[in-house]
């Protein structure tokens, strides 16, 4: 076995719209426990999916600049609206490693279907950009693509009605179409969804849920020990949470995340970039 070499204790900076990227942080911290988070959640601006792509990009410049202004040796872009929408404009300006989530999601989903019938629910924006039927489809050109917009799953997850019967009724409604075209694997093309995982798994009874939360981890791990930059850090790492509102719904929901309270730090996103 090759000799890992422990060479970076920056932290890891991950970013997202609102709650959403709780679920990665969440990941991160039990595949890489010496790690230390840097994590941004721009809860004054939530929800992305309806806004512009000009507008995307200008609040993920910002988000990355932040991180970038905290020391970070790579960053988690978990936003798929993000991805989807302004992946290349962030590699082009920055130097940072940045690590997304739309391309191991598809891997996993291509991996994970049997008939290669997959449904992909995201925002209104990642569904009109046909990111993923795209990726999806050069890899595979023989499989089919079902895309769906689920915009009130994103104001549920930060509402934190996750389980309830609006959340089930959403579900239902939603995924129904989907089902009827005999789908086989469905991906969460969105980082709030997994909060939503309880009804989502309800409504696709038998299909394979493709949660890009695990498969981005991977590839983070993989990325930091392939390039030497993993940290030896044997103690408890301390996590920053940091937000563009200091609300009462992202305190909520990291204590359902990590199963204990996390406090948060209100910045003004606006000075960067």
């Amino acid at each position: 076995m090759k000799e890992v070499t422990f060479l970076d204790s920056r932290p890891i900076g991950i970013f997202d719209s609102g709650v959403g990227g709780l679920t990665i942080a969440s990941e991160v911290m039990k595949a890489l426990p010496n790690e230390t988070i840097i994590y941004f959640g721009d809860t004054a601006r939530v929800p992305y999916g309806g806004k512009s792509r000009e507008t995307i990009t200008k609040y993920s410049v910002q988000m990355a600049d932040f991180l970038i202004s905290h020391n970070v040796k790579a960053i988690v872009a978990a936003c798929n609206t993000v991805c989807a929408n302004s992946l290349g404009a962030l590699l082009d300006k920055f130097d940072v490693p940045i690590i997304d989530v739309l391309n191991p999601g598809v891997l996993s989903c291509l991996s994970a279907t049997k008939n290669n019938i997959v449904g992909v629910i995201g925002t209104e924006s990642t569904i009109k950009s046909n990111a993923y039927e795209n990726a999806l489809k050069a890899a595979n050109p023989e499989i089919e693509v079902y895309s769906k917009a689920c915009p009130l799953f994103v104001p549920l997850a930060e509402e934190g009605w996750t389980s309830n019967s609006v959340a089930n009724i959403t579900a239902d409604i939603y995924l129904q179409e989907l089902i009827d075209k005999e789908i086989d694997s469905l991906l969460l093309g969105c980082t709030h969804y997994p909060l939503l995982i309880d009804c989502i798994t309800h409504a696709a009874k038998g299909i394979t849920i493709i949660n890009s939360a695990v498969s981005v981890t991977g590839c983070l791990k993989e990325f930091l020990t392939e390039n030497g930059m993993l940290s030896d850090n044997e103690n408890a790492p301390g996590h920053t949470f940091y937000v563009s509102d200091d609300t009462v719904k992202f305190k909520r929901t990291c204590k359902s995340v990590f199963k204990k309270d996390f406090a948060s730090i209100q910045v003004d996103i606006d000075k960067y970039l």
